[in-house]
This record gives C-alpha cells, structure tokens and sequence, in this order.
C-alpha cells in the first residue's frame, strides 16, 4: 500500500499486536502517540521486557501518551474470518479507540492494514509497515506494551472463568501443560476452533463444533 507521509504538525501512530499466535483469547492490537518529549525509561519491544517492567511501563505510557487506544478480535472473529484478518480488525479498533485524527500509522510487521477496516475514520491515514518497529519505533514499542499487558491482564480474569486450562501462565499459547489440559478437557468457550492442537485434527479440518 502507498505511504503518505505525515503533514507538518500531523500526527504518527505506533501500532502493534499481542496474541496472534495463541490458541485461546483474544488477539489484542494497541495504538500510541506519543509526544514529542516523553520520559520511559526502558521503553522497548514487550518481549524484551519482564513482566513487572511491562506493567510498570503500561500506566506511565498511558498518561504519557497524545492519545492510546485498545483493540481486541475474539475467538468467533478469529475463527470467521482468519488469524490475519482478525489482527487488522483488532488494530482497526485500537486505531478508533484513541478517538484522534491521526495522518500516519506505522505498524509492526510486513502488512498494513485493509483501508476497508479504516473506512469508519473521519480521514484515512497514511500507512507504513514497519519489520522490527517494535524493538526501533518509540510508539510501536509503546503500543506492543499497551496490547501485551492488555491480553495479560485479560487472560488472568479466563483463569478464574474457565480453570484448569492455566491461562494465567502460559497466557493460551501452546505450552505443553496447555495441550495436556486441552486433550483433558476439550476447549472452552475462548479458544479458537480452527487453530491446529485445539480440536483432535480430523474434527478440525472437517469443521465440526467443539462446544
């Protein structure tokens, strides 16, 4: 997709995501402005970061920042209409959730996001796709930490809803202990059906219900 470059005074966006390659949950895209001027220290990529230096991190961005938001895409979403068009739904609702014009999105990754999820923007901002933005781009690593922490703190609350699965620690990845309890227990209402390791793989590739 073409890239607009920001106008004089324009605003930039960071935009990131967290959760793609899980089995249960949501996936959850973040986006940031932030300021010219900004005090985080440690400010990087959330997987470098300690799971007490995210959450340190996550209110000082917060009250930092021009503008944040947070977008999710549920299991259903995911499970309709793909993992990758899920994450640019999630991303398109970050982006609305600041609830500022923004002229420029730099988002993670090797993909900008379908204009047809941007239609409901006042303006269409420009795009760029940015390979490693979140360990070099000040507000993707702000907005890889926003969704991180974001997911995280969601997935403790589906521990309690749904035990016996262990969402609080492997947060619905793959873990071993995850697929033990999948093949224990079946899936829950959060995981994504279509998802290798979630359904007994016949079942899965014949999409039959889980629940």
């Amino acid at each position: 997709m073409p890239v607009a470059p920001p106008d004089a005074g324009g605003l930039t966006a960071g935009v990131d995501e967290a959760g793609r390659g899980c089995l249960a949950g949501p996936v959850v895209a973040a986006a940031v402005i932030l300021p010219a001027a900004y005090d985080l220290p440690y400010l990087a990529d959330s997987k470098k970061l300690s799971a007490a230096r995210r959450e340190a991190l996550a209110p000082a961005i917060k009250a930092q920042a021009l503008a944040w938001g947070v977008g999710m895409a549920w299991p259903a979403d995911i499970d309709r209409i793909n993992i990758l068009q899920a994450t640019f739904l999630a991303m398109s609702r970050a982006v609305r959730a600041m609830g500022r014009a923004v002229t420029l999105l730099r988002i993670d990754g090797n993909k900008c996001i379908p204009v047809g999820y941007l239609s409901r923007l006042p303006a269409l901002p420009g795009q760029e796709a940015v390979i490693g933005g979140d360990a070099s781009v000040p507000a993707i690593s702000a907005a890889s930490i926003l969704a991180k922490t974001s997911r995280d703190r969601l997935m403790t609350v589906f521990d309690r809803q749904f035990p016996g699965y262990g969402f609080a620690g492997h947060k619905g990845y793959g873990a071993a202990a995850h697929l033990a309890a999948l093949r224990r227990l079946g899936p829950c209402r959060i995981h994504r059906l279509t998802f290798r390791g979630v359904l007994p793989e016949k079942q899965r590739q014949l999409g039959l219900p889980g629940l």
